[in-house]
């Protein structure tokens, strides 16, 4: 299963328990220095939860904390904790095939697990292949409303509408890994990188409506940066899905920790929903903000200060 598709699973508890406040160093730690900061050298191995690299030698954490001014400087990188080691049988599970599945293998093809691999000749439907199907449910939609699907105007509605759900839900057809496309650079850069008011449109999973707003996203690299453009289509991969912008805010955030292993992410999401405006309350000037704050931005108020004015500024 890919990084993409556990995050899409992901619900928003799941991902607080992930960026837990206790897996960052503390701030006296991490306050940035200036063009001479110093990133760790671990490496990424996993998905699941966050921590941050620590320092081998002992000598090293007890004189950070006895003199923070002078370990100022040192800049650990987020990386992300491998937590997908696969259980052992305890005989009341099926026993993984060793040879792709195909039709003809024994046993049940709707309990299958594998559907995902494209190996097997049981490959499931593309999207657009689920057209037909959709587009008769929206007919039922619009015959349960009380209209004739039958009249002019509606004639092609259910499969416009069918269409039109598909291209609002096409990040469940993308992954982190095909975004990036190897789009992260070795630079010795470690001064912090904002790109903010990428316009975002997403669906809301409670009323299937639209919210839609702006997000902002920082980051402090450790001698990886990634094209700026990859940080909009990581918007993309998970607003265009059914969101809450609570989970929407952190996935971005897990994402771009996971895409470079930076030594801090900040990600603040503006939105408006549908579902306040049109319905219920009918609020139509309110707004939603929501942040996600890893590493520095946690932990260093200055440099938490230094990204909000960025976003903020006109």
């Amino acid at each position: 299963m890919s990084f993409t598709r556990q995050l899409s699973e992901m619900s928003a508890s799941e991902l607080n328990d992930a960026i837990d406040d206790t897996n960052f160093p503390q701030a006296h730690i991490l306050s940035r220095g200036r063009n001479n900061s110093v990133c760790s050298t671990s490496s990424t191995s996993g998905t699941s939860s966050l921590v941050t690299t620590q320092p081998e030698d002992p000598a090293t954490v007890a004189a950070a904390s006895e003199e923070p001014v002078a370990n100022a400087n040192i800049r650990p990188r987020l990386i992300l904790k491998s937590s997908t080691s696969i259980p052992e049988n305890d005989g009341t599970q099926p026993i993984t095939p060793m040879t792709p599945r195909t039709s003809t293998t024994p046993g049940s093809h709707e309990n299958c697990t594998f559907h995902h691999d494209l190996e097997l000749d049981h490959k499931p439907p593309t999207r657009e292949a689920l057209l037909p199907d959709m587009a008769r449910s929206y007919r039922l939609l619009l015959g349960g409303l009380g209209e004739n699907p039958d009249r002019q105007g509606l004639i092609k509605t259910p499969e416009r509408a069918a269409k039109a759900m598909l291209y609002f839900t096409k990040g469940y057809d993308q992954n982190l890994e095909d975004v990036l496309n190897g789009a992260v650079f070795d630079e010795d850069h470690d001064e912090m990188v904002v790109v903010k008011d990428i316009e975002m449109f997403s669906m809301c999973e409670h009323h299937l409506v639209p919210f839609y707003g702006k997000v902002s996203i920082g980051y402090l690299p450790c001698n990886k940066i990634l094209g700026l453009s990859k940080l909009a289509r990581i918007v993309e991969i998970f607003s265009r899905r059914l969101q809450v912008q609570e989970r929407l805010t952190k996935q971005i955030a897990v994402a771009v920790t996971q895409a470079v292993q930076p030594a801090g992410v900040a990600v603040v999401v503006e939105g408006v929903h549908m579902c306040m405006v049109m319905r219920g309350v009918q609020k139509i000037n309110s707004k939603t903000v929501t942040s996600t704050m890893l590493g520095v931005f946690r932990d260093d108020p200055k440099t938490r200060e230094e990204f909000l004015n960025l976003v903020n500024s006109k």
